[in-house]
């Protein structure tokens, strides 16, 4: 299933995201680095969705609480929840 997510308190505004049996593919965040947040992507296509949270989460940028990479646990936790996981 597509899920979109509106991100807090990063330059990307939002990330989508396919989550089907726990994995995680076809992520694309829009706004933000482009180079680096293209490379995220890669990195973790289709990882189990609880290793994205957990190697994601609670990542900072700058001076901010939260950044990209922890926009996207969040949106995988939601979307786990969503899911009934």
């Amino acid at each position: 299933m597509t899920y979109i997510y509106k991100t807090k308190d990063t330059c990307a505004t939002h990330i989508q995201f396919d989550l089907t049996d726990g994995v995680v593919s076809d992520i694309r965040f829009f706004g933000g680095c482009n180079g680096n947040l293209k490379m995220i992507s890669k990195l973790l296509e289709k990882k189990k969705a609880e290793e994205i949270v957990t190697s994601c989460e609670g990542n900072t940028c700058g001076r901010r609480n939260t950044s990209c990479a922890d926009q996207l646990a969040q949106a995988v936790k939601a979307a786990l929840k969503e899911q009934g996981k």
